[in-house]
């Protein structure tokens, strides 16, 4: 069905290729542009993207980005990632999106457009540019909200998305809705199982993801509500029925950028649910919340100062975990059920092509970390550190 579903997005787009190449000047309107980073991570216990204990270097992200506008109606668009996240992600290349954006309708008072490929999903405020070293608030977003662990379920979608801009004097109002399939790896998998279930998990339909964001004139407001429903199953025979995972994540969120500082905030529901696992696990339902406030103040140039505080929750009716480690007869500890995080970050821009970044955390609990990293939730420390540094270039 993926193949089938990859053709018909390359017909479409050979198609529009065909009847815009004879009027487009393809010699003009290609840029390209590039980043590339290289992190540190030490932590007092537990291992975040590698062995930190040590000290890891396992955080490296390279990308190039090429854009291509054939004509005022026609954008081609696409980014190879190569990320190297510990042992969540190997630094193999990628392609992190690739696109056809049609311009539809455009006026004075408002757009609308046809995206087809794969496509960033648009979720909260830095889904869509989560990749780029330069646009992130800190070394890490805040994983309460944007999983490190199940990023690339998120992430991005082959599929077709339709968008529209409103725009009014008090501010621009736009939207977004889009469904295709989206992409699954090993670490979505052992997020939510947590434990090693034989076969393979794919998606079981098409997922489906709306947006609507308000923003007043200059940008200092913004106001957004996005989500995303995603149907999994686990290719497993040793049930009656096909295992089944149904996920509906979505985020609020809130931003206001004053002179030399902007405050941001958003909140994450995750409904889940999980069905006809028997005899590994019986049917359940689960809610997994998470919320932040963050300042990012500017300092006297170059510099730039950013303090936040998150908390995450497995299960908002079990925030403590107590239920998880009894019905886990104690193989999970009730701190691998939330997270609290407080962060304090620092960005100098050295010049407007490299960047350097240091960051501090403090975690009580470890909600956040990943299954694959930490396979022992016993090991697990609820009370530990982190300290990064990371150094960006781009072009």
């Amino acid at each position: 069905m993926t193949l089938v579903y990859f053709r018909l997005i390359a017909a479409a787009c050979a198609g529009l290729l065909a009847s815009t190449c004879a009027h487009a000047d393809l010699s003009g309107n290609l840029q390209l542009h590039g980043f590339a980073s290289q992190g540190a991570v030490q932590t007092s216990a537990n291992r975040f993207y590698g062995n930190s204990p040590d000290t890891s270097f396992d955080f490296t992200e390279i990308g190039v980005t090429a854009s291509w506008r054939l004509n005022p109606r026609l954008l081609l668009a696409a980014q190879a990632l190569s990320r190297r996240a510990g042992e969540m992600s190997d630094g193999s290349p990628e392609l992190d999106f690739a696109l056809a954006d049609i311009n539809l309708i455009a006026t004075d008072t408002h757009r609308a457009g046809l995206r087809i490929g794969r496509m960033k999903n648009r979720l909260g405020l830095y889904n869509e540019t989560r990749d780029v070293p330069f646009t992130r608030p800190g070394i890490f977003l805040p994983q309460v909200v944007y999983f490190h662990k199940v990023r690339n379920l998120v992430l991005s979608t082959d599929g077709v998305q339709l968008y529209g801009e409103l725009y009014r004097p008090f501010g621009t109002l736009s939207a977004t809705l889009a469904s295709g399939r989206p992409v699954i790896d090993e670490n979505v998998e052992a997020a939510l199982l947590r434990s090693n279930i034989p076969g393979q998990m794919k998606d079981r339909e098409n997922s489906w993801l709306a947006s609507l964001w308000f923003q007043s004139p200059a940008e200092r407001l913004k106001l957004g509500l996005s989500g995303a429903a995603i149907a999994l199953q686990q290719d497993w025979r040793l049930t009656p029925k096909t295992p089944t995972v149904d996920l509906l994540y979505w985020i609020a969120s809130a931003q206001y950028n004053g002179p030399n500082w902007t405050i941001s905030s958003e909140y994450m529901g995750l409904p889940t649910r999980w069905r006809d696992f028997s005899p590994v696990r019986p049917n359940r339902n689960q809610t997994t919340e998470g919320y932040y406030a963050q300042l990012t103040y500017r300092l006297a140039q170059p510099f730039e100062l950013m303090l936040r505080y998150e908390e995450g929750f497995a299960d908002r009716d079990d925030r403590d975990g107590t239920q998880l480690e009894r019905l886990t007869q104690g193989m999970i500890p009730s701190q691998a059920s939330s997270s609290r995080i407080l962060s304090l970050g620092l960005r100098w821009d050295i010049s407007r092509q490299w960047m350097l970044r240091a960051e501090y955390q403090r975690h009580n609990g470890n909600f956040i970390l990943s299954e694959i990293e930490n396979p022992d939730f016993r090991r697990f420390d609820k009370h530990w550190d982190l300290f990064a540094i990371q150094a960006a270039f781009r072009f």
